[in-house]
């Protein structure tokens, strides 16, 4: 049977928030949980059909992979099908615990639930030569990381976190107004379920410190302006013993002096003299891994595109090298000698009434056709 569509399964639009669409999957997952549905097959099915659609959809890769492949370019990413434990959803009162800390501001019964750290950017920019062949960078990032004095408790050595008296620990109080009962986030611990009395000198209680860290990328041939290189676990330090997040390098590649790229293949203007253009010859022509030489037929015209194949670009997500497409531009002489000037008017007045300027002569006939037997 054939798969749904992802975002059907879920009932989300494609582009949907990552905070929409985790709603949407806790709301799909509480319907058809099998702890509400015992001996259900159809609501099992669905609901490991949900758990697969978030966690393709919850990962930035196997988002794009599938935005623009289908189901075809998340096969064999690994981790497909695994269940909602995955994401920390294994029992219906984990999903509602879930859903009930994000309405109250705490983690449900337990205090607080550790949070994961936040994902962070750096631009990266790099030369073509470097884009093309790959290279390996050091990169400083900016970011906070676990305190090493308290090991990321927020307390001061030697001592711990004490539960606190106002919640006993669960982050939560109950409130009674009238016939209702309202759950509130706790003000004393403000939902960590937890008192730090005495804090980390260092972290001051917050369990992190912001540091520089010095890091090293490597760059895979063939990236090109727009992609990203993820590092996993290299973003901001979680709260609470949560994970940390992770690090996109974004990639720009700066402009080049003699080339212009166009996905796989690359382009150049190489500039020759009238008489290689009339006579033909040997010329030499850049590529990123040296000159080669390039034949040019005689009476090649300004503009002619020349391909040298293999030339190009090698795809980073792999496939065969793109090609280096050479335009040739004819130069006119500049500085003549008052002799250089006589002898271009001998070749020029050899030339006239013989058809060596083909598209000179199809222009002009183009334009008479046009405005009629006027003269030009």
């Amino acid at each position: 049977m054939a798969k749904r569509d992802y975002y059907e399964v879920l009932g989300v639009q494609k582009g949907t928030s990552a905070q929409d669409l985790k709603k949407a999957y806790r709301r799909v997952a509480m319907k058809f949980h099998p702890d509400r549905n015992p001996d259900n097959k159809e609501a099992e099915e669905k609901f490991k059909e949900a758990s697969e659609a978030y966690e393709v959809l919850s990962d930035d890769q196997k988002r794009a992979a599938y935005d623009q492949y289908g189901h075809a370019g998340v096969e064999g990413m690994g981790g497909m099908g695994g269940g909602a434990g995955a994401h920390g959803f294994g029992s219906f009162s984990d999903i509602f615990g879930d859903v009930f800390g994000d309405i109250f501001g705490g983690g449900g019964p337990g205090g607080r639930r550790s949070t994961r750290g936040a994902d962070l950017r750096y631009n990266l920019e790099l030369s073509l030569e470097d884009a093309v062949k790959g290279t390996s960078v050091k990169i400083k990032v900016p970011t906070y990381v676990s305190c090493k004095t308290c090991s990321g408790s927020g307390a001061k050595p030697g001592t711990s976190p004490t539960t606190c008296a106002t919640c006993g620990g669960h982050g939560q109080v109950r409130m009674q107004q009238g016939f209702f009962s309202v759950q509130q986030t706790c003000p004393n611990c403000r939902g960590a379920g937890t008192i730090i009395s005495d804090p980390c000198r260092d972290c001051h209680g917050q369990g992190r410190v912001e540091e520089t860290k010095t890091l090293s990328v490597k760059v895979p041939p063939g990236v090109d302006t727009g992609d990203r290189i993820r590092l996993a676990g290299e973003g901001e330090a979680g709260i609470d013993g949560g994970p940390s997040g992770d690090l996109y390098v974004q990639v720009s590649v700066k402009e080049h002096d003699f080339f212009t790229r166009d996905g796989k293949n690359l382009y150049c203007e190489v500039p020759i003299s009238i008489f290689e253009a009339c006579l033909g010859g040997d010329i030499d022509v850049p590529t990123l891994d040296g000159r080669v030489k390039l034949k040019v037929p005689a009476e090649t015209q300004t503009g002619k595109l020349f391909r040298l194949r293999g030339k190009g670009v090698v795809p980073v997500r792999g496939g065969a090298a793109g090609d280096l497409l050479c335009r040739v531009v004819v130069e006119t002489p500049v500085n003549l000698s008052k002799r250089q000037k006589e002898l271009l008017e001998e070749l020029k007045n050899s030339l006239q009434g013989s058809k060596h300027s083909p598209k000179q002569h199809s222009w002009f006939d183009g334009m008479k056709n046009l405005f009629g037997d006027m003269k030009l």
